[in-house]
């Protein structure tokens, strides 16, 4: 029977958790991915305004979700 691409995709990220365990599997994912973009500019772009102590604040509000 003829898989999905989204099926296939979620096999392929269950066997790369399975054998690296997350982490692994994301360091694989972002090694593999070249990406896009600038991400020095868009970096600039979202957190330059921001104070550090906001940036810690909204980083540990998300951790607690």
């Amino acid at each position: 029977m003829a898989k999905t691409i989204s099926e296939i995709k979620e096999i392929g990220w269950n066997a790369l958790v399975e054998r690296l365990g997350a982490s692994g599997a994301t360091l694989f994912i972002l090694e593999y991915e070249k990406g896009y973009g600038d991400y020095t500019e868009e970096r600039k772009r979202i957190f330059d305004k921001k104070p550090l102590e906001e940036i810690v604040k909204e980083i540990k509000d998300m951790a607690k979700d």
